[in-house]
């Protein structure tokens, strides 16, 4: 009964011309519904949230280097006070968006690794095998190259900044592609990039936190333990979790470890079972739409009629036990995320200076950076699945070539959102090592994109063509 993220109204108009009595049903009547119209047009396209992403780096690049450059930085470095009396906290408008906005971003990113363990690409060993082990090249491989050229001093603690996908990116690069790409390759790229992208949780929490509070770590695990006993007596209140969820987002910001990290541990507690099946919902349903339609009359309308509410109140309460909390919460927070969060988040990282970036294009972290997502990535996601493909432990989708595997590790090497996040956990203390890893991210991120888009232009076409 779950259904997809990202899937909404607007699949059910694809055969609009077969039947034009349900497209002219689901027309925009008023002023406000034509307004609207077109924005969730757009923002249901898969692209749409690259775009956005795209246009908000660009954005940041663009004032960071203007007259106005000083405004850019004070806006982010704006003190805002967080709580009453005693407990407070003072944090800058830039920390609000990296500790606190992105430990949403994170929660949906467990969200959507919990479902693929349930129910997705990675919930048996024979479906998780490939995009696992392409994963796992893809993460080794740019850390290795990045301590090759980073073996000393604090430059290496950006070891793993090269290990990350950006799955929006990815994903919109690839649509761009259009209907020549098999289903399988864009169900590869998203398990690969679920994979990774709990790969990069696990070395944010294990290598990126400084000094450790028990105190703190002992309230955050009770939190943890409270919210999934909630799951297993059967609470689904989403505002249950929300107020667990904050209090273990305080509990980890105080225990020194990362706060985004409370947002994928939260995930893990959500209810991901429906309350109710399939075929009690239909039989609910039509008895449910049967009294709606036997209480018509001339006279009577759906606001006055008590039998109507009640047929609708029914409705309503057997669509909720029909879902998940999981679902529920992953498709009201997808839009949320893409169109805003990590908008904001490139906003507030991507503003590079370029005065004096011709002596960052040698600089080692910048290098590391570079050769970790442009060779690293591609290499790694490419060397892996190859040989989990010949030793058996896994098999190539049907209709994937290689070459199109290959473009697709490619796109694997746009690190952007992930990688420029680690970056400021890696290098906060060291602002020069700070601008060339997002200079080098942004460069590696251009550059992996353009390439994986060319080679799988080429993979495509060169089937068609012999079509």
């Amino acid at each position: 009964m779950e259904r997809e993220p990202g899937v909404g109204p607007g699949a059910t108009l694809r055969d609009a011309k077969d039947q034009p009595e349900d497209a002219a049903a689901t027309e925009p009547r008023t002023v406000a519904e034509r307004v609207v119209a077109p924005l969730a047009r757009l923002t249901g396209r898969a692209p749409a949230g690259g775009v956005v992403l795209l246009v908000c780096a660009a954005l940041a690049m663009a004032w960071a280097n203007s007259p106005w450059a000083l405004a850019y930085h004070a806006l982010w470095d704006t003190e805002l006070t967080i709580g009453a009396g005693e407990a407070i906290a003072r944090l800058s408008l830039h920390e609000v968006v990296n500790d606190g906005l992105m430990a949403v971003f994170f929660f949906l990113v467990g969200l959507e690794i919990k479902r693929e363990i349930l129910v997705g690409e990675l919930s048996s060993l024979s479906q998780a095998a490939l995009p696992v082990a392409a994963a796992v090249g893809g993460m080794v491989m740019p850390a290795m190259l990045f301590i090759a050229l980073n073996a000393n001093g604090a430059e290496m603690r950006g070891w793993g900044i090269p290990m990350a996908t950006d799955i929006a990116f990815a994903l919109g690069v690839l649509a761009l592609l259009g209907s020549g790409i098999p289903p399988a390759l864009r169900i590869f790229l998203s398990a690969l990039a679920i994979a990774d992208d709990l790969g990069a949780v696990l070395v944010i929490a294990l290598f990126y936190t400084a000094t450790v509070s028990w105190g703190a770590i002992a309230a955050a695990t009770a939190l943890l333990a409270l919210s999934g006993g909630a799951n297993a007596a059967g609470v689904r209140a989403t505002w249950c979790y929300a107020l667990i969820g904050v209090a273990l987002w305080v509990a980890v910001l105080l225990s020194g470890v990362h706060a985004t990290v409370a947002g994928v541990l939260l995930a893990l507690t959500i209810p991901s079972r429906t309350r109710i099946d399939e075929a009690a919902f239909l039989r609910g349903a039509r008895s449910a739409l049967s009294d709606f339609h036997d209480a018509r009359a001339p006279e009577v309308t759906v606001l006055s009629s008590g039998a109507h509410q009640a047929a609708l109140g029914r409705l309503e309460v057997l669509t909720e036990q029909a879902q998940s909390p999981l679902a529920r919460l992953e498709h009201s927070l997808h839009g949320v995320v893409t169109f805003g969060i990590m908008p904001l988040f490139a906003l507030a990282n991507a503003g590079v200076s370029l005065r004096g970036a011709s002596s960052l294009l040698g600089n080692a972290v910048t290098l590391g950076v570079v050769a970790g997502l442009v060779l690293g990535k591609p290499l790694g996601i490419t060397l892996a699945s190859w040989i989990a493909v010949r030793f058996g432990f896994a098999t190539r989708p049907a209709g994937v070539s290689w070459r199109m595997l290959h473009g697709v590790a490619w796109l694997g090497g746009i690190g952007f959102t992930m990688s420029l996040f680690i970056g400021g956990l890696a290098y906060t203390a060291h602002p020069e090592l700070l601008t060339a890893a997002k200079l080098g991210t942004l460069i590696a991120s251009v550059v992996a994109g353009l390439v994986g888009w060319t080679l799988l232009r080429r993979a495509i076409a060169g089937p068609q063509a012999r079509a």
